[in-house]
């Protein structure tokens, strides 16, 4: 949920300063299938009791959907950034059986039950790559309290990067000429030609 939270304000972020999200809304993504694809996995990894490894290895498939949704959407600028987080999340659970190695700090400091059923992220014991586990904690009493990862952090990050590019302020659309000016740090957006065809 911590995550979750993050990346809508990162992508609410432009519309809270009077800009709004042109790059991404007129983005043709490719594949969008594969978000529901993960959302559902994730969900039954979680949520579902599954027999023997089988939750570990839907945690470890949903990261491998998502990357696989980044990449053919690469098209979109600093939509990499989130990739490389999905990315680093995705290896080090693979690596460790199925779970994200939590650190036993930041779980005390999130103030978390330390066994469920099925964890995605959990203490482990000599785990692989620890540093690229939930080293860092979104403390309680805080609301959504949690532990977090470098990977989180890329993913919220690119989030951020990617609601950024191609902004433009709020009331103007891109057929009343957005110029480059009208983007800081992103990138200018082209108006789609309606008049052409894609083969």
């Amino acid at each position: 949920m911590l995550l979750l939270a993050a990346c809508t304000i990162g992508l609410l972020s432009p519309i809270l300063t009077g800009r709004w999200p042109a790059g991404v809304l007129l983005h043709r993504w490719r594949w969008p299938l594969l978000v529901w694809v993960t959302l559902g996995l994730q969900v039954v990894a979680v949520e579902v009791p599954l027999p023997g490894s089988l939750a570990p290895v839907l945690h470890v498939l949903t990261y491998v959907v998502v990357v696989g949704f980044l990449w053919v959407n690469r098209a979109l600028t600093h939509i990499l950034v989130v990739a490389a987080g999905a990315a680093s999340n995705g290896v080090t659970i693979a690596l460790n059986g199925g779970v994200l190695p939590a650190s036993a700090d930041a779980v005390a400091a999130a103030a978390l039950a330390p066994h469920m059923a099925f964890a995605n992220s959990a203490i482990v014991d000599n785990p692989v790559l620890p540093w690229l586990g939930d080293v860092f904690a979104w403390p309680a009493p805080l609301p959504l309290a949690n532990t977090f990862s470098v990977g989180d952090v890329l993913i919220a990050v690119g989030v951020v990067l990617v609601a950024w590019t191609g902004t433009c302020r709020l009331g103007r659309t891109p057929s009343q000429g957005v110029g480059t000016s009208d983007f800081p740090g992103g990138d200018a957006v082209t108006p789609p030609d309606h008049r052409s065809t894609r083969s």
